[in-house]
């Protein structure tokens, strides 16, 4: 209902626009690609799609899209979207590959993730965030930022806090963020017995706020339940942490496991066993010299392969040959 009651009031403001050049609609949710593509007829222009997640599959693969007949809606409003598309952005490779696979033409298809807000992160203010919370200022800081969704597994860390407990009880975890899984993390936290002890729960903090977390943390997380279909994900925080020059944890595979396996910039942990997951952070923390590498890899892609000025240069080269070319494809 949600998601119908966005598109309606897009449809509404997507018309009222005067001198359109290209319709760029970005998904989620799916049904943006409704006044996405009534805008195109209105004002005689190509439409291009931005998969930020690929639907249905994403919710089919969660639960959260039961009902055969949305699924079969679903699907027919995702195929309708790519017709009516002169050219799709991506949001990673497999994202592309699911573009494909629904029939979409290759050659129209620019991946193009999220991106280091390089600028942002280079001005942080507060070098010490959690210097009045953690016991000691010398402990390292392991940072969760984000939402406390269904789909993020929040809880996972919980976990992982517990099992460190028993190797080194000075590795300080922090989560701040909100969602519908914010109670069920911190009802677990507080049955392990690591609530206030080695692990804390933060209110969500603005975005402008963020270089501050990120500066004074020593790894940050991004996390996903165990499922393959999450593997495609372009999530923020995994390029905030790069832009801040951090490592990052991540506990799933696909293309962002890759990029840490051939740089170096993080760590991946097994989504199934939180304990292996401390033992491997334990011996990163540890290991001054691959942290000091992690650091300057994440660095070093924030410069240049998720440098969002260089990311937006592709976007415009897109947008403008999309507006060039009013017959579309």
């Amino acid at each position: 209902l949600s998601f119908v009651s966005f598109a309606l009031k897009s449809l509404v403001e997507s018309l009222n626009v005067k001198e359109v050049d290209v319709v760029f609609a970005t998904s989620t949710p799916l049904t943006i690609a409704i006044p996405g593509i009534v805008a195109k007829y209105k004002h005689h222009c190509p439409m291009i799609f931005e998969v930020r997640d690929l639907w249905p599959e994403l919710p089919i693969a969660v639960g959260a899209l039961r009902n055969p007949v949305l699924k079969a809606l679903a699907g027919w409003l995702e195929r309708t979207a790519y017709a009516q598309s002169s050219h799709v952005v991506a949001l990673s490779p497999g994202m592309k590959e699911g573009v494909i696979s629904a029939g979409f033409p290759e050659k129209f298809i620019t991946v193009i993730p999220n991106s280091c807000d390089v600028d942002l992160f280079s001005r942080p203010t507060n070098m010490d965030y959690f210097a009045n919370i953690k016991p000691r200022k010398d402990q390292p800081v392991v940072l969760y930022a984000g939402a406390l969704g269904l789909v993020n597994g929040v809880d996972y860390l919980v976990n992982v806090a517990e099992a460190m407990l028993h190797i080194n009880p000075d590795v300080c975890f922090f989560i701040t963020g909100d969602g519908k899984q914010k109670q069920v993390v911190l009802d677990k936290a507080r049955e392990k017995k690591v609530l206030g002890v080695n692990l804390w729960l933060l209110p969500p903090v603005a975005k402008s706020k963020m270089p501050d977390l990120l500066t004074s943390s020593t790894v940050a997380c991004s996390l996903f339940v165990d499922l393959p279909q999450m593997w495609h994900n372009s999530a923020n925080k995994f390029f905030d942490t790069l832009a801040a020059g951090k490592p990052i944890m991540i506990n799933y595979g696909g293309w962002q496991a890759n990029v840490l396996a051939t740089t170096g910039a993080g760590l991946v942990v097994p989504p199934d066993n939180p304990a292996t997951a401390a033992l491997l952070l334990h011996d990163f923390l540890n290991d001054n010299e691959r942290m000091r590498k992690a650091c300057e890899a994440a660095k070093q892609l924030a410069d240049t392969e998720f440098n969002r000025d260089y990311l937006f240069e592709k976007l415009r080269r897109v947008l403008e040959c999309c507006a060039q070319n009013k017959e579309g494809r």
